[in-house]
């Protein structure tokens, strides 16, 4: 059986590669590492958008943030001491994979880690709005 998508609309044109990460998204959508998003905007119109990932027990070296194709994908991948002996281990050590779409625009400005959260500052300046007329050849 097939789906009927929004996108699928006559007057929605090239949109099925954003159809397609939205889909991606969907099926990735695990509820760890637990995240906030934080939205604020400065005195000049420019949104700014911080990503808070809990991410305690990793350090920098075992994070990976990569802004690629409207999207920012956030690893972690812890490595095994060897050597250690546990008792009891409450503390997950697993890895994960967590995505974010973005809007077209979006500038990803840094990312932090402290105090066991990794921060991703996003930025989308505020864009003219420009309209021009188009003209119409006759043929």
């Amino acid at each position: 059986m097939s789906r009927i998508s929004v996108f699928s609309a006559p007057f929605l044109l090239g949109f099925d590669a954003f159809e397609e990460r939205v889909d991606r998204l969907a099926k990735s959508a695990d509820g760890y590492p637990p995240y906030n998003i934080e939205r604020t905007q400065d005195d000049t119109g420019t949104e700014q958008f911080l990503v808070s990932i809990a991410v305690a027990g990793f350090a920098v070296d075992e994070l990976e943030v990569i802004a690629e194709d409207n999207q920012i994908i956030v690893r972690g991948r812890q490595k095994d001491e060897a050597g250690k002996q546990y008792l009891h281990r409450g503390i997950a050590a697993r890895q994960f994979q967590r995505s974010f779409l973005l809007a077209d625009g979006m500038i990803v400005k840094d990312a932090t880690l402290g105090h066991g959260m990794l921060v991703v500052a996003l930025e989308r300046p505020q864009a003219p709005k420009i309209a021009r007329r188009i003209d119409i050849r006759s043929v």
